[in-house]
């Protein structure tokens, strides 16, 4: 079955995963505004906020398209690490993370919008950093990578030098876990991604 591709998420990471499959498809960011439900755990926040993004985006289709939504956040200690709010929360998150084992969760959603059938599922690595010093993570946080990702940190740029083993899905730390998308899209959708770029 053909369908259009629909990203609903405006993150340069998730677009450049993407456009390494050769997938051709189109971004629309969602404009949902995304709240943490107290008390809800870590995986379904993540469930719930990539449906979010993807609803949102999919009910202003009328046509015969797959809208992917996806939601990364960073866990320790039972906490849920977002994006920062500024540099001094940035500097915050790295002092917690450093020398430490974390989690990394993303949800990821896709809803079809020809009958609405939506699917939701998560994703885990640990990611284990090595000890950080204070004027590492203000040379770091100086440089702004931090300042637009979930836990302070890119696993893709200068966040790797505090990388000191990941379990899982090196993907899934970017932002977009492409085994669990292209498993999802074959089982629940029919949409083989190999078979379609190739």
């Amino acid at each position: 079955m053909m369908y259009e591709i629909i990203l609903a998420s405006g993150s340069p990471r998730r677009r450049e995963i993407l456009s390494e499959l050769n997938l051709p498809f189109q971004v629309i960011p969602s404009d949902a505004e995304e709240v943490i439900e107290a008390n809800c755990p870590p995986y379904l926040t993540v469930e719930r906020l990539s449906l979010l993004k993807a609803a949102d985006v999919a009910k202003t289709q009328n046509k015969n398209a797959l809208v992917i939504g996806a939601d990364t956040v960073v866990v320790l200690d039972g906490e849920i690490l977002t994006k920062p709010e500024n540099a001094q929360d940035a500097k915050r998150m790295l002092s917690l993370l450093s020398n430490r084992e974390h989690s990394v969760l993303t949800g990821i959603s896709v809803v079809r919008c020809s009958d609405g059938k939506a699917v939701s599922v998560y994703e885990e690595t640990k990611v284990c950093f090595g000890p950080i010093s204070e004027e590492e993570i203000d040379r770091y946080v100086a440089s702004g990578e931090p300042l637009d990702k979930a836990g302070a940190y890119g696993i893709q740029g200068l966040g790797s030098l505090f990388t000191q083993k990941i379990d899982g899905d090196y993907f899934n730390v970017v932002g977009l876990p492409v085994f669990r998308l292209a498993k999802l899209l074959k089982e629940e959708f029919d949409y083989n991604i190999m078979l379609e770029v190739c």
